[in-house]
């Protein structure tokens, strides 16, 4: 370890640093504090079908059938009933070990950090909010630079750099002729990859708003049937969290 793992108080001031107004600030740290907390109802899920492997029967959806299976009710023809939701996510399979997540959480409340240093217009002088879009694949780059500069350790920084789409590889972006150093921009652990989902329920649309599983499948269609089926394994692995009442609790609305 090479730099320091931010306390809960040193996330937000992180944040307030790099803000431009109060504007963007309210935008992408809420944000981020909405996926931190799907991403740790993720991991918590994950941990608790982990607890659970050595119980669980070996026909058992959790073990890794589909998610219609995992999601669907029991029937009274002899099939296992799914373990019961855990923190509002239903489905998802055994991971092979236990998450951190702790790490989770504060990899979630920094991994959009980058966005501040995109955006076309930042409300500093009260005008509406909006991205620079052609920047905007620089966000997690310029995120994880921006971590480093003020002496967060690198297993935080990479959650900023390793969290764009399904996963960014080298091929993309040279494929794609991103305007990345040629890299592999994907997640390096668990943790990084249940954050990176989570990122996909959320949008910093104005106004921002949650979307379903099947609501990002369309948006991830859109850059080929390989990306839709990347996000679906995706789905199948983590399992669904409850949109709606997290769209409830913020008064936002649901792409579905």
């Amino acid at each position: 370890m090479t730099g320091y793992i931010p306390t809960m108080e040193q996330v937000d001031e992180l944040h307030r640093r790099i803000s431009p107004s109060d504007a963007a600030y309210d935008l992408i740290h809420t944000h981020c504090v909405i996926v931190a907390s799907i991403a740790r109802s993720l991991a918590r899920r994950q941990n608790a079908l982990f607890m659970r492997r050595c119980t669980l029967p070996g026909n058992a959806p959790e073990r890794g059938g589909s998610l219609a299976e995992a999601c669907a009710p029991a029937t009274e023809g002899g099939r296992v009933v799914p373990v019961p939701p855990t923190d509002g996510v239903t489905g998802g399979t055994i991971p092979p070990f236990y998450l951190d997540e702790r790490m989770v959480v504060i990899g979630g409340l920094l991994h959009d950090i980058g966005t501040y240093r995109v955006l076309a217009h930042n409300g500093s002088d009260g005008e509406p909010l909006s991205f620079d879009g052609p920047r905007y694949i620089l966000h997690g780059l310029l995120g994880y630079e921006y971590l480093i500069d003020q002496g967060v350790d690198e297993s935080i920084a990479q959650f900023a750099r390793n969290h764009t789409g399904v996963g960014l590889t080298r091929e993309q972006v040279v494929s794609q002729n991103l305007p990345l150093p040629p890299d592999n921009y994907s997640p390096m652990n668990l943790e990084q990859e249940v954050v990176m989902v989570a990122d996909k329920y959320h949008s910093k649309s104005i106004p921002p708003r949650f979307l379903t599983a099947e609501a990002y499948a369309r948006k991830a269609a859109r850059y080929g049937e390989d990306n839709r089926k990347a996000w679906m394994d995706l789905v199948r692995k983590y399992g669904v969290p409850d949109v709606d009442s997290l769209a409830r609790h913020y008064g936002m609305a649901v792409s579905r």
